[in-house]
């Protein structure tokens, strides 16, 4: 059962998926990965040619209050989706390797453990979502799906890149009272979750959305209820 072992500079010499030992409350987020078309995830597809390849880590554990997903919040000072939550990640380093190959898979979590201090050691990437595109900011995004098996301390490690990380229960963000349609200035209707006193919407979570309900996990929410953004 291997997920990442380290010995370069990021403590990820390989990266490699595997689904041994995986508790069987998340055998059906492994389904996911492995029947999941692009166009059911989300509209935005990468382009033929261009955009900035990268990866997150979408890293499932057990918590106090059962499973539970591990999530940021990004620097208020960041260029690029600052003050937003998210799942740990970012762009690909030529170190990497192929972006065909384990490039992503080392890329997320080698930016997990930047961004939250994590030791991938204990992590076991369970699966490859197929990769998307965020239009706003050119990102071709590849989602790496993890089962932390051995959970380490994590929080913040850079203030100027992170502001905070969280665990979120996954009974949380399946409590329909936790769920609302977001309302982006520009008319963009989407995915939002109120959760440990922050709102998370946009790319993160439509993925949240999706996973819930191809999983089966998902519960009837009131999709008339909407929150603005700002």
């Amino acid at each position: 059962m291997t997920s990442a072992q380290g010995a370069d500079a990021s403590g990820v010499e390989r990266a490699e998926v595997s689904t041994e030992g995986v508790p069987s409350w998340l055998r059906p987020v492994v389904g996911v990965a492995n029947e999941v078309y692009p166009e059911q995830l989300s509209r935005f597809l990468p382009p033929e040619d261009g955009g900035r390849q990268s990866a997150v880590l979408i890293l499932f554990g057990e918590g106090d209050r059962g499973p539970d997903l591990l999530l940021m919040e990004r620097s208020a000072a960041l260029r690029s989706h600052a003050g937003q939550p998210s799942f740990p990640g970012g762009a690909l380093d030529p170190a990497d390797g192929d972006p065909d190959g384990d490039g992503p898979l080392r890329a997320a979590l080698r930016e997990a453990q930047e961004e939250t201090g994590l030791d991938p050691a204990g992590v076991q990437l369970i699966g490859v979502l197929p990769r998307l595109y965020i239009p706003v900011s050119g990102f071709v995004v590849t989602p790496v799906l993890g089962w932390w098996r051995e959970p380490s301390p994590v929080g913040v490690v850079d203030p100027a890149e992170t502001a905070r990380v969280f665990r979120v229960p996954v009974s949380d963000l399946t409590d329909p009272a936790n769920r609302a349609t977001l309302v982006h200035p520009s008319g963009f209707l989407g995915s939002a979750f109120l959760v440990a006193d922050t709102l998370v919407w946009g790319f993160t979570a439509g993925l949240i959305d999706k996973i819930l309900h191809y999983a089966g996990w998902e519960r009837p929410w009131d999709r008339d209820r909407q929150v603005p953004l700002g």
